[in-house]
């Protein structure tokens, strides 16, 4: 029987569009520089995807784009914030590592005082989930194993890690996704972990809904939950049904021209978490 719809509950969020979004050098399995992107429909996605969480109420914060740094349209990985604490970020890639002193700028002008910069590479919300109980950190691919020490120390919470071992699911958005962070509910792809981190997952989160392969294939677990709602990639529409069945509103986004560099709804989004 299919559970009643659940609460969704206001969130305020950090975006940047991809006013300079390109393609032009390769740092995951996704990017292909010989695949041109089709910048106004890239930005119109975005649009849409941004209207979209005003629409839901929620608050949506824009960060400037900077014309050197093409891959800032995923503001996810600029930083983490819980209880309004900002662990920045320390990039893997020097294409990107330049993003990491515009996001800590924009917090300090935005009055945010306690700021962490990190000894550690991580890259920030792209490799960290946050649920009531948990932060969950990715590693393997971008993240340092050292960064979830640091993040545990400063934020004061449990900091569980996880070994990702497909290079498809280079950061732990694109293989986990938190549907209600109070509620410590989440959905995943097993195969994008290693054995010990899906016991793991399977010993604190025995209730989460699995992703199938063909679901986390179209990065359908990149998504983005107030709650309620869920956005995430149009094309999983194996998870449709098993989040209505949960009490979720599923709302199909596209992004194509995004995923191009790797990335959709979650890595488009940061969340702001007073």
């Amino acid at each position: 029987m299919r559970s009643s719809l659940r609460d969704a509950s206001p969130r305020r969020y950090l975006m940047c569009p991809p006013v300079h979004f390109k393609v032009t050098y390769s740092i995951n399995p996704w990017m292909d520089p010989a695949k041109p992107v089709d910048l106004p429909l890239a930005l119109t996605q975005w649009e849409d995807l941004r209207d979209r969480y005003r629409a839901l109420g929620h608050t949506v914060e824009l960060l400037e784009p900077q014309p050197d740094l093409p891959d800032m349209v995923y503001a996810a990985n600029g930083a983490t914030v819980i209880d309004d604490r900002v662990l920045g970020a320390r990039f893997a890639h020097p294409e990107r590592e330049a993003e990491a002193a515009v996001h800590l700028a924009w917090f300090r002008a935005a009055g945010y005082t306690e700021i962490h910069e990190p000894l550690h590479i991580n890259e920030g919300e792209g490799d960290f989930a946050v649920t009531s109980s948990y932060v969950l950190a990715g590693r393997g691919f971008r993240s340092s194993p050292l960064s979830h020490d640091e993040a545990q120390e400063f934020f004061g919470r449990p900091v569980i890690g996880l070994e990702l071992v497909d290079p498809r699911y280079y950061h732990l958005d694109t293989a986990l996704s938190v549907l209600d962070d109070a509620a410590d509910e989440i959905m995943y792809y097993p195969g994008a972990f290693s054995p010990g981190s899906r016991k793991v997952l399977r010993r604190l989160f025995p209730d989460a809904l699995i992703a199938e392969e063909r679901d986390a294939a179209a990065l359908g677990l990149n998504a983005v939950s107030d709650g309620r709602h869920v956005l995430l990639p149009q094309a999983a529409v194996g998870l449709y049904e098993p989040l209505r069945d949960r009490g979720f509103e599923p709302l199909g986004m596209d992004l194509g021209e995004l995923l191009k560099g790797g990335g959709s709804v979650k890595c488009c989004t940061q969340e702001l978490r007073p």
